[in-house]
């Protein structure tokens, strides 16, 4: 790899092995360490082409989420089945993983820069802009730059667009697919909510189970199926129908997400009254 070697957004490479380097070296405790991440279909990885595949997945941080898929890729990469043990995988990364990310998200402070330099293909949201509801027209430039990273490499996407679990597809990513065809991965998250605050940077509960199913590619009908059917696929896929609700009762989850709401912004719930043994052994249960 030459010294002065550019990616198709125009990142050194050199920089951004770099950078994935030293940040994986930083998160990987937390997934392997403060907390255990369990990877399931993880082979998967290694049997896909250089290029042109797209991974969709549930969201749950900002941040924790992509960061974890680097370790886990990786990892698979290197020959690691279902495990980042030894995070010397890192040593030699795949540089042509992107990930789509919101523009405004990537811009707020030095940290969200520097993960956007790992990887971002930043895009304008057409629905939400700095916190307020909007309806505006998909940027042709942001479709095309996914196209760009689609054909250099592999991209990660979440098609909610939130965090916040049941919400829908956007139909953006379906006609990603029918236009530049790539090979969909869904993959299927779930402990990361509990684990971290919401952009994914601070440590909110340890010793959680953490959990990254990667399931077989989808069939597509690239040039015949519907944008609707591509959509209803992706969401059984990362468990994400409203038919699941009809398994895990939405009262349940509200409850849950409440507690999340609790945890992080109240200081004084962890001086609740529940005894210590108590809360350690319902850490280990969770």
């Amino acid at each position: 790899m030459g010294l002065f070697k550019k990616n198709p957004f125009g990142h050194y490479l050199f920089i951004k092995k770099w950078l994935i380097r030293i940040m994986g070296g930083l998160t990987h405790q937390r997934y392997q360490g403060f907390n255990d991440l369990q990877i399931e279909g993880s082979s998967i990885i290694k049997d896909l082409p250089g290029r042109n595949v797209l991974f969709v997945s549930n969201h749950q941080t900002y941040f924790a989420d992509v960061v974890a898929m680097y370790h886990v890729f990786n990892a698979s990469l290197s020959g690691r089945v279902d495990n980042i043990k030894n995070v010397g995988y890192l040593w030699d990364p795949k540089l042509n993983i992107y990930y789509v990310a919101a523009a405004e998200t990537m811009k707020k402070g030095l940290l969200p820069k520097v993960l956007a330099y790992a990887g971002s293909v930043s895009i304008d949201r057409t629905w939400r802009a700095d916190g307020k509801s909007v309806n505006r027209q998909v940027k042709m430039s942001d479709i095309s730059n996914i196209g760009m990273a689609l054909d250099d490499g592999w991209v990660i996407t979440f098609p909610q667009g939130t965090t916040k679990p049941w919400k829908p597809i956007r139909k953006g990513t379906a006609f990603i697919i029918k236009k530049y065809k790539p090979i969909v991965v869904p993959i299927v998250i779930d402990g990361f909510r509990r684990s971290f605050d919401k952009k994914g940077i601070r440590i909110k509960k340890r010793n959680i189970l953490q959990s990254m199913v990667i399931k077989e590619p989808l069939e597509i009908d690239y040039e015949n199926e519907e944008i609707e059917s591509i959509i209803e696929k992706i969401e059984y896929a990362i468990e994400q129908h409203p038919t699941f609700l009809k398994v895990i009762p939405e009262s349940e989850i509200k409850a849950h997400e409440s507690l999340n709401e609790q945890r992080r912004y109240s200081s004084d719930y962890k001086a609740e009254k529940t005894p210590k043994n108590k809360d350690k052994k319902n850490q280990k249960e969770s």
